[in-house]
């Protein structure tokens, strides 16, 4: 049995297996562009100001001032760009497993530099949010971009 068949001896309502079976195929995909659609407003806000961020200049100082990540408009520059050109090809599939590990890499620094401080919990302000976005984007470097991503429609992928 492959992983896309359901075996509907072992369901509690065995009606339903030809219901999950049909969308298995789905479940990868929903994941990959959930967690890149998920990440683009973090990075519009870093790099353009939208959804109340702070652009740029105001990401570049708090990277600079308050991280001492210098130079922080360069780190400010580059995690906006992780994460919304990152975020953009992970969601479509294009040069997934790079884009992919650059969203790994970036939760992995925000989880050391910003957010371990502050305990476990996101409401704290602490590392849970990053960690668990970090790790879902290394799922998807293991992964790569799948059936329905740019990278299968190209038929390249890294």
């Amino acid at each position: 049995m492959s992983s896309s068949e359901v075996d509907q001896n072992r369901l509690i309502i065995p009606a339903l297996g030809g219901l999950y079976e049909g969308l298995s195929k789905l479940s990868y995909p929903l994941i990959r562009v959930a967690t890149g659609l998920f990440l683009m407003p973090h990075g519009a806000q870093k790099l353009f100001g939208w959804f109340g961020g702070y652009g740029l200049d105001g990401t570049g100082q708090f990277f600079g001032q308050t991280l001492g990540m210098e130079p922080g408009i360069l780190f400010a520059l580059l995690a906006g760009l992780v994460e919304f050109v990152g975020g953009l090809f992970v969601a479509i599939g294009l040069l997934t497993r790079p884009a992919a590990l650059g969203v790994a890499v970036l939760m992995a620094v925000a989880v050391v530099t910003v957010h371990l401080g502050n305990g476990y919990f996101w409401t704290n302000g602490g590392y849970e949010y990053p960690l668990l976005w970090g790790l879902v984007a290394l799922a998807i470097v293991f992964r790569g971009g799948g059936a329905y991503s740019v990278d299968s429609k190209l038929s390249k992928e890294f």
